[in-house]
């Protein structure tokens, strides 16, 4: 499908630096700063806090109505922040994971209801018998005096497979009763005939966006309903390693990052029924060596809002719709966790089309998610690959 002109101008910038990019250069400072600091970008002017500490490897977080954050720990266990403070225990209930590479304890999503059923839905690497296979799953369960009864498994991808990656396991509420969630391609290796690589095959989940009722069973009006050798629940499809999973609140609209091989991160405008071409597109390259995948286009195949070319190895995205930094409402927040493009990409959109690109917090973090308080302020969840102890921060606005 032959992009616009306007879509080729956003990813030429995409390949080679925004405009935003050369221009703030000179006021983001390029190596780690102390927390004190103050970081000045386009717009805001903005200070690094610690909120909560000695967390292994969190990958996401939740807020419930009381203020309690919960933090998942991909090694399998669900924390609270009470009162700024990490409480000791982690809650219980939480089912086995496969904590094998990038598995573990993944996504945690809060009902919008909550307040009324107490609802808390996670997502996970799920071993098979003998824990040498693994698959995304969800449960979902009530959260009642720290911990989680009724633990009902809502979900589980199909096929298992014995990679330790590519999970996906982002997920997100529509507010229209459904729960969207990704489900990575496993790793499954891009070579031979593309079209038929797992992401591309629709009698599975590898590679896809699914959509499911919030008690896991099937809508009705999914795309795919109905047709012979293809899975209800699939979406879209032709997607690597989904790592990042946000509605506009103000349109509906549903926009998804992903991993691309050595180059070719991708934000992408997800609509029902599309094929987003991994890995018959990509702007990425073979690891190592360099040589090329795919093409850059493909027949009925859609191109990426934008890329990104090095990887920044996107995780965790966000609408920021709060009153702290009110000239970043309705930007797109998408963490970074590239060991040598860290950062914070705050992505300014009209409609479908992304129209600059500011990087923030250059080097500073790796960065697994970025979520929204109900305060207003920017939560990020800062990861390490040898699993040392990381915290929690937060980006307060500095006048």
């Amino acid at each position: 499908m032959p992009c616009s002109a306007a879509r080729r101008f956003s990813m030429l910038f995409a390949l080679t630096g925004s405009l935003a990019t050369a221009m703030v250069a000179t006021l983001v400072p390029g190596s780690a700063a102390a927390q004190s600091d103050v970081h000045k970008s386009a717009l805001h002017s903005f200070k690094v806090v610690t909120v909560a500490e000695g967390l292994v490897n969190p990958w996401s977080m939740a807020w419930l109505p009381n203020g309690d954050m919960l933090v998942t720990e991909r090694p399998g266990r669900l924390r609270i922040v009470r009162g700024g403070k990490l409480l000791p225990e982690p809650v219980a209930g939480v089912p086995a994971v496969r904590v094998v590479g990038q598995g573990g304890l993944q996504d945690v999503v809060v009902h919008p209801s909550f307040a009324d059923n107490r609802l808390v839905y996670l997502s996970f690497a799920k071993p098979n018998a003998d824990g040498s296979q693994g698959t995304t799953a969800v449960i979902r369960a009530r959260l009642e005096n720290d911990r989680l009864n009724n633990v009902e498994e809502i979900f589980e991808a199909f096929p298992y497979s014995a990679t330790p990656g590519h999970y996906g396991a982002r997920m997100a509420f529509d507010g229209k009763g459904h729960l969207f969630l990704t489900s990575g391609d496993r790793m499954a290796p891009p070579q031979g005939d593309l079209t038929h690589h797992a992401a591309q095959d629709l009698s599975h989940h590898h590679g896809k966006v699914l959509r499911l009722n919030e008690d896991g069973t099937v809508p009705n009006d999914n795309p795919f309903i109905g047709k012979s050798g293809v899975l209800p629940e699939i979406w879209s499809y032709g997607h690597r390693n989904l790592q990042g999973l946000a509605f506009n609140p103000t349109t509906g609209d549903l926009w998804e990052t992903e991993h691309g091989p050595q180059g070719g991160d991708e934000l992408n405008f997800i609509r029902p029924s599309l094929n987003y071409g991994w890995p018959v597109i990509t702007y990425g390259a073979n690891y190592g060596v360099g040589t090329e995948i795919g093409g850059r286009a493909g027949e009925g195949m859609e191109q990426p809002a934008a890329f990104w070319v090095p990887s920044i190895a996107p995780s965790g995205l966000l609408f920021y719709t709060g009153d702290k930094f009110p000239k970043w409402q309705g930007n797109l927040l998408a963490g970074g966790l590239s060991s040598g493009y860290q950062q914070l990409s705050r992505i300014m959109i009209e409609g479908s089309r992304v129209t600059n690109r500011e990087p923030l917090l250059q080097l500073e973090m790796r960065i697994r998610d970025v979520r929204q308080g109900p305060d207003g302020y920017i939560y990020i969840a800062t990861d390490n690959r040898l699993s040392n102890p990381t915290p929690i921060v937060r980006l307060e606005p500095v006048d």
